[in-house]
């Protein structure tokens, strides 16, 4: 079953046991499938690598907005994007380990041949495909950046 047949499931069971916050991320989660099914160029059919994409582009905002709301002493508003956080966390794979994480970047780096700073793109890039959505963008670069010797 696809991760969008399974939020359409979710959605549903959310309605009837009432869960307003599991119900509202669902909401979301399902409206931004949407988008990218109907955006200019779209098949109307979305890919396992774009549906993580997309949770992960969505987790990335909730955070970005709990960051700001706790540093604002907005509790209310932080605890209400932390709440969407874990219902999001939930859909996406498992992150992987530093220990993983740092074995995959020193393969790449040796396959690909990087040896200083300017190759850090390449590096970054051929990394990002290999965990597929098991490692956010920042703590691959910055890996990179210490292993390279930034």
């Amino acid at each position: 079953m696809s991760l969008d047949q399974n939020i359409n499931n979710e959605l549903k069971e959310a309605m009837l046991s009432k869960n307003e916050v599991k119900l509202r991320t669902i909401k979301a989660i399902k409206a931004a499938f949407l988008i990218a099914k109907t955006e200019k160029g779209a098949t109307g059919e979305i890919t396992q690598e774009q549906e993580i994409k997309i949770l992960q582009k969505l987790f990335n905002q909730r955070k970005e907005s709990f960051e700001i709301f706790t540093k604002e002493n907005r509790a209310e508003l932080a605890a209400r994007e932390k709440e969407e956080m874990d219902v999001i966390t939930s859909y996406l794979p498992a992150q992987m380990s530093d220990d993983d994480l740092k074995n995959i970047v020193k393969e790449t780096i040796a396959e690909t041949g990087a040896t200083s700073v300017k190759d850090m793109g390449k590096v970054i890039g051929s990394v990002s495909k290999k965990v597929a959505g098991q490692a956010e963008g920042a703590r691959i670069s910055t890996l990179v950046k210490e292993l390279l010797g930034a």
